[in-house]
């Protein structure tokens, strides 16, 4: 949807092979991951709450809802940093948030668990994409395997654009030190902790 010519320093889909089958492409990769699911060997319970979970992450009221404001901002003068983050934990944070809840829910996690992790998930989210941003103003193509600067050059809002990038910097900092906090009464945090580290320090 963003045009890129590159991801992960190779041609995109639609440059390759056309619009129509680039979109045909994650329409079946995004139903192959409910068919997976589905599949699996389950408890059918567990596995029908977390086709749920998949379903709310990936659809409206997650990542196609957020994608969904995020075009609609390409359009508007100006939005605020609330509707900013409004739509990062739509657009990144509720399929993280997901992927997070689903572990807890086939792990048989408590509820007071659950709730942590899918804060975390959330949390996690919105520190992913507030480095995204800084990384499209600070990094170069080669360092990304994409073209850099692409959200000014479409005159995209970010985290940089609205509080400088010492601004967008000290928000990762706090976003990430908030998805720690909620590891922080959970056992084997260890992975998920060194997770929301990476993210922080890949944005210095």
């Amino acid at each position: 949807m963003d045009d890129d010519d590159l991801r992960r320093g190779r041609p995109t889909n639609h440059k390759v092979f056309g619009e129509g089958h680039a979109v045909l492409a994650g329409d079946a990769l995004l139903t192959e991951a409910f068919g997976v699911l589905a599949a699996a060997d389950l408890d059918p319970g567990k596995r029908a709450e977390a086709l749920a979970l998949l379903a709310e992450g990936a659809g409206w009221r997650g990542m196609a809802g957020g994608q969904a404001l995020d075009l609609e901002g390409e359009t508007l003068a100006a939005y605020d940093l609330d509707h900013l983050r409004l739509i990062h934990r739509l657009k990144t944070g509720a399929l993280l948030r997901a992927a997070v809840e689903i572990g807890a829910v086939l792990g048989g996690a408590a509820p007071v668990e659950r709730s942590a992790l899918r804060a975390y998930g959330e949390a996690i989210g919105l520190a992913f994409q507030i480095q995204d941003d800084i990384l499209d103003a600070t990094a170069t193509d080669a360092d990304l395997g994409k073209r850099a600067g692409k959200d000014a050059g479409r005159g995209k809002i970010t985290y940089p654009s609205l509080l400088g990038l010492d601004g967008a910097r000290k928000a990762l900092e706090e976003a990430t030190e908030t998805a720690l906090c909620h590891l922080a009464s959970l056992p084997n945090r260890n992975s998920l902790a060194a997770w929301a580290r990476y993210l922080a320090l890949r944005a210095k």
